[in-house]
């Protein structure tokens, strides 16, 4: 395939910035690829493993000169990110991100962003419990969704291109308005993160159930809990802060459907429970048709490879 761009930056190195890395290079789709990431350790990793072309001393040394510059730290940090950036980027350049939450990425990347350089928010629907540089692989985005974003104004063109370089990293492409992304993310995402660190919570909170006893005993239920739960907390810290109202509301939702459940539960209703259970049934079975997921055993995951 031929190079979408001749220059891509990824600021920032963990998960999906080295995942993007790998599959950039698998299919051919820049000419070089520079990286860049705060901690001193992350470059010196980055550099060690052969992540990214060139790995870059400062943000703006990294994105001068690129054609794309892909904002890939935490949401609470691309605002910083940007202004740093802002200054050195090239005319006609595009910037986007990896954010899980877009209205408030759009308010604080926005500002910093020259009139001649595309600003184009995007969201990969892909990753895993694992976390830094080492965690990456080409295969992550295949047959995943990507959400891209277009700001009022946006060029018809720098959408099209980086719609082309997300599927030549093999993930569907789809285009959304930023505060729908955030209400349909907080159902498919940010609340079941929520739910997941709140199960695990009352785990440990539980004193008459031991440490010993969860790690054991844990069954499948359980276990998938703690592997959302074990996600990067710096990341989800800023998910909820920056996608509060979307959160709140679905978190409200939830627990009306909860009260339902356990009132059904405490009184014996056995309808109720069935048809409840034989509906959200179709949906995990939606899910897998999809190709979203699999119904292999453990998901399909196999020990020592992240999923």
């Amino acid at each position: 395939m031929s190079p979408v761009y001749d220059r891509v930056a990824l600021i920032g190195l963990g998960l999906i910035a080295s995942s993007m890395f790998w599959a950039i290079k698998r299919a051919g789709l820049a000419g070089e690829v520079t990286g860049y990431a705060r901690s001193e350790a992350t470059r010196d990793t980055a550099r060690r493993i052969g992540l990214c072309d060139r790995v870059c001393d400062s943000a703006a040394e990294a994105a001068e000169g690129a054609d794309l510059v892909v904002l890939c730290v935490p949401v609470g940090a691309m605002g910083q990110v940007a202004a740093e950036i802002g200054p050195v980027l090239k005319s006609g350049a595009t910037v986007s991100d990896v954010g899980s939450v877009k209205r408030a990425v759009i308010d604080a990347v926005g500002p910093h962003i020259p009139e001649e350089v595309h600003f184009i928010p995007a969201h990969p629907l892909a990753g895993t419990e694992h976390s830094g540089p080492q965690s990456g692989f080409a295969e992550l985005y295949d047959n995943r969704w990507c959400l891209l974003v277009p700001t009022e104004g946006s060029d018809a063109q720098a959408v099209a291109r980086l719609r082309a370089l997300w599927e030549g990293m093999g993930a569907n492409v789809e285009e959304m308005e930023a505060d729908h992304h955030d209400l349909v993310l907080a159902v498919t995402s940010h609340v079941p993160h929520a739910i997941a660190y709140t199960m695990v919570g009352v785990a440990d909170h539980l004193r008459r159930v031991t440490e010993s006893e969860v790690i054991k005993y844990s069954a499948a239920g359980f276990r998938d809990f703690t592997r959302i739960a074990a996600s990067d907390p710096t990341m989800w810290r800023d998910v909820f802060l920056n996608n509060r109202e979307a959160t709140l509301d679905i978190l409200g939702r939830f627990t009306e459907e909860l009260f339902m459940l356990q009132r059904a539960i405490r009184m014996g209703d056995e309808t109720y429970l069935f048809d409840y259970f034989t509906r959200t049934r179709a949906i995990r079975r939606g899910i897998i048709e999809a190709g979203q997921d699999t119904d292999a055993p453990d998901f399909g995951r196999v020990k020592g490879k992240p999923t």
